[in-house]
């Protein structure tokens, strides 16, 4: 394997050889391992300089060892922690310290079955009687003080980070508790879980470019979801009443640090709900995962608290634009509008048609980022929101919500459009909208709108944002954090090695 040498590491290989010239089996199917590093903490935590009758019998990888001459001290870590592995050459079988001495190392995993003691600086220590080698490492962990701090590197190798870097653990194990808990509250309160197309002949359900596929057997185009709201809302339509589905979709954008091409959402719809119920749903939902997940209701990030303790503030997209700027949209003419938005720098101000757009873009620039503590912004223009009912009081304006914590948009949702005939001429917008280059405005679709003619009832629905809600309650400040395989820039071809000991501000 001529290519070897350029992924793999020649002395592993040498040290791989030697085992397998002494007869060792590399990488035995299975191990029968008894007990954990917890489990062994937790049944010994009263043990004495003297060995335990009790033999134990664990395993995980090595992340160190120390050579004293006919004794090796071993660092040996499982998910549950890390344990001290005494090895003395005579409490091996003949031969087998030697050759443990000198094929061993950092990486590898290992089996191990003896008696618990702990040592006379009170490290609680196994002490080997036999050793397996499970797995051979040919690949060299980063440095022991330094770790793996190269961002790069450690998006691009996430596993070599699970590896050396317990905090990404933690991220990780974290975010599978905010989905375990979003799908346990939700279950808790009736919602049903579904699973919906990812390859849709039709997107929608939001104002994104999508990715496009072509399917060969079928002879067309197909499209990676960018939503599941239209196929969700089909499921309202067909009698279920409270549905909900946690959805990876994939949106054709930039990359930065709150977005990334493939993101996870939960997507919940109710029938006889309208966007208040929403509000109060989410807040409820966000509320009780926080307290499942961090045990209070505040949770520090960047130097302040955010409080998730009810209710959460709220207001209407006019009266942040007021709060924030002094500038009451209403009362003024598109053309004042936009002389003012001028003066402040804003430059696409020319370019819309309306003053409620105007207002959209005075919110974006100037309140997004004001939004520290949670949010709910409501009562949105018609104009950017095609799925939304219209506002039973203000016209012009839609039912629909956004929440913001920390400057960034967590959920979305609103009172859903259920009119066929007010759909369409939205859809049709959105059409004219894509004819003059808009590449993120909606496509028609038909079939949506064949379904809403058999009748959808009242029914509110919000997207909540897995990935931020994770950067949030894990203190991430890059989505590229709380992602396992965030997407990156293809490499330059070869396997050339990279420095780990760099810092992330170089």
């Amino acid at each position: 394997m001529e290519d070897y040498p350029l992924i793999f590491e020649k002395q592993r290989l040498n040290k791989r050889d030697v085992l397998k010239q002494a007869g060792i089996p590399m990488y035995p199917p299975a191990f029968q391992r008894i007990d954990t590093t917890k489990m062994i903490r937790d049944r010994f935590s009263d043990a004495g300089h003297d060995p335990s009758e009790e033999k134990v019998t664990t395993a995980g990888r090595i992340y160190g060892i120390r050579d004293h001459g006919k004794t090796l001290f071993m660092d040996v870590g499982d998910e549950s922690g890390r344990m001290q592995i005494y090895v003395k050459k005579n409490n091996l079988p003949t031969g087998q310290f030697d050759l443990i001495r000198e094929t061993v190392e950092r990486g590898d995993f290992i089996g191990i079955t003896g008696p618990v003691f702990k040592t006379k600086v009170g490290e609680l220590s196994v002490a080997a009687e036999e050793i397996a080698v499970l797995t051979k490492s040919l690949c060299t962990l980063p440095e022991k003080f330094h770790g793996l701090v190269n961002l790069e590197k450690r998006y691009r190798q996430r596993y070599l980070d699970l590896i050396v870097n317990e905090e990404s653990r933690e991220t990780f194990r974290m975010r599978s508790r905010i989905i375990s808990g979003i799908r346990r509250f939700l279950s808790n309160a009736s919602f049903l879980e579904f699973e919906t197309p990812t390859l849709q002949p039709v997107y929608g359900g939001a104002n994104a470019r999508p990715f496009t596929t072509f399917h060969n057997f079928l002879e067309q185009r197909l499209y990676l979801r960018i939503a599941p709201e239209l196929y969700l809302k089909r499921l309202i339509i067909g009698g279920f009443e409270k549905v909900f589905e946690i959805a990876k979709n994939f949106r054709n954008e930039d990359i930065d640090t709150s977005h990334n091409p493939e993101f996870t959402m939960v997507e919940i719809y109710q029938a006889y709900a309208d966007y208040q119920d929403m509000m109060r749903l989410t807040e409820d939902l966000i509320l009780c995962v926080v307290l499942e997940c961090v045990g209070e209701t505040t949770v520090a990030r960047s130097g302040e608290e955010l409080d998730f303790s009810a209710p959460f503030a709220s207001m209407s997209m006019q009266e942040a634009v007021l709060h924030y700027t002094g500038i009451d949209i209403d009362a003024h003419s598109l053309a004042e509008i936009q002389q003012m938005g001028l003066q402040k720098g804003l430059a696409e101000i020319g370019e819309v048609k309306t003053v409620r757009e105007a207002l959209v873009l005075f919110f974006e620039e100037f309140c997004e980022d004001n939004l520290v503590q949670p949010t709910f912004i409501y009562d949105f223009p018609v104009e950017n929101s095609p799925l939304a009912k219209r506002h039973r009081n203000k016209d012009g304006y839609v039912e629909r919500f956004e929440l913001f914590i920390a400057g960034m948009e967590i959920a979305n949702g609103f009172s859903e459009l259920n009119d066929p005939e007010d759909q369409m001429e939205r859809f049709m917008r959105q059409e004219r909208l894509r004819e003059e280059g808009d590449d993120e405005a909606q496509m028609f679709d038909t079939d949506f709108i064949t379904a809403l003619g058999y009748g959808m009832p009242p029914t509110g629905g919000v997207g909540i944002g897995i990935d931020r809600l994770v950067m949030l309650l894990s203190g991430h400040s890059s989505i590229k954090e709380v992602i396992l395989f965030p997407q990156m820039k293809r490499e330059s071809a070869g396997c050339e090695r990279e420095e780990e000991n760099v810092s992330p501000a170089d």
